[in-house]
């Protein structure tokens, strides 16, 4: 089973780019921390994976997402043969996402990138179709 599950912060924003078939691939770098073993116990290093998001989900990643941004994501680790600059054949690991989770707060969002304006935030009661009463208005 080839399954990855990651819960890091975006080193950069999301680059937004098509296929020649016009399908949106979006792609962007995540850091997770990972504490240090041993003597230097409770210093954290950080592994960086490269992710890569197709169609609609990419669309939505390059919209709402920017440096800094805490995601999760849940996907499967690919490796990509390459060959470098020099001719040396290199290995780079990828995950391709199936589901991408934005885990940055609203509230510490700010405004959206790319000029976007979020939603009014609503109340669990106005989501769920509720609407509040006072007690004078009940006719009983």
């Amino acid at each position: 089973m080839n399954r990855i599950f990651l819960i890091g912060n975006l080193c950069r924003d999301p680059e937004l780019r098509s296929t020649q078939a016009g399908v949106a691939v979006c792609t962007f770098t995540v850091a997770v921390n990972r504490r240090k073993q041993g003597a230097e116990a409770g210093q954290q290093e950080a592994d960086f994976f490269r992710v890569t998001t197709w169609r609609q989900m990419a669309e939505n990643c390059n919209r709402y997402l920017a440096k800094g941004r805490k995601v999760g994501v849940t996907g499967t680790l690919t490796m990509q043969a390459y060959t470098g600059n020099d001719g040396m054949q290199r290995n780079s690991l990828e995950v391709q996402a199936d589901e991408v989770e934005f885990l940055t707060p609203r509230s510490e969002q700010g405004a959206a990138p790319g000029g976007y304006a979020q939603a009014p935030q609503q109340s669990a009661d106005a989501q769920a179709g509720f609407v509040q009463v006072e007690d004078d208005d009940l006719p009983f």
